[in-house]
């Protein structure tokens, strides 16, 4: 059925009153969508460079090469940490460091609000230079201070390490309650 004066053919049916042109798709349209409703298990069953390598091994391929981009910061011996301390270009940079994100916690002089005071001579996960930047590095979720390790440097952790320990005996009004376990005041400097 065509309409007057038109040679295209009408769809035999009509809604509200329109009638619709029996337009088909292309042919080529049609073969094109074909191919690519078979190629879509072929390409989800074999990795994307079609070779023999498995979609873990391609896993395995993307981490090693992720790893080579981003080497993981080497760990700091006591010795290596023990050189940051008392080092006024170190304790500098770390007090800004540390001002900008530990003073909510533990006051800008050290005296401890919500964490505990680091200017006595009590240590809740130890007070040597390796065990603080343990807990700065790794944090103490569990008491709500975060893994500082992913959100700073390296050095900014190393320096700010050298500025806690900065503070010992630095009798700052008002300090916190001691928290944790005595420890000496020479063994915090080891």
């Amino acid at each position: 059925m065509t309409r007057a004066g038109d040679d295209r053919p009408m769809m035999d049916h009509e809604y509200d009153g329109i009638q619709e042109y029996d337009n088909p798709m292309p042919r080529w349209w049609l073969l094109l969508f074909a191919l690519t409703i078979i190629f879509v298990p072929v390409y989800y069953l074999l990795p994307s460079d079609m070779g023999n390598i498995t979609k873990a091994d391609m896993y395995d391929k993307e981490i090693a090469a992720y790893k080579v981009a981003h080497p993981e910061a080497p760990k700091m011996t006591a010795e290596q940490l023990a050189a940051f301390v008392g080092k006024p270009d170190a304790i500098a940079a770390g007090k800004v460091v540390f001002q900008t994100n530990c003073v909510a916690c533990h006051r800008a002089d050290g005296g401890g609000q919500i964490g505990p005071n680091l200017t006595d001579d009590y240590w809740i996960h130890g007070g040597t230079p390796l065990e603080i930047h343990t807990t700065i590095t790794e944090g103490v979720l569990a008491k709500g201070m975060p893994p500082w390790g992913k959100m700073l440097k390296p050095e900014q952790v190393n320096n700010v390490m050298a500025y806690v320990i900065s503070l010992h005996g630095s009798n700052p009004p008002n300090p916190k309650a001691p928290d944790g376990v005595l420890v000496a005041a020479d063994a915090a400097k080891k």
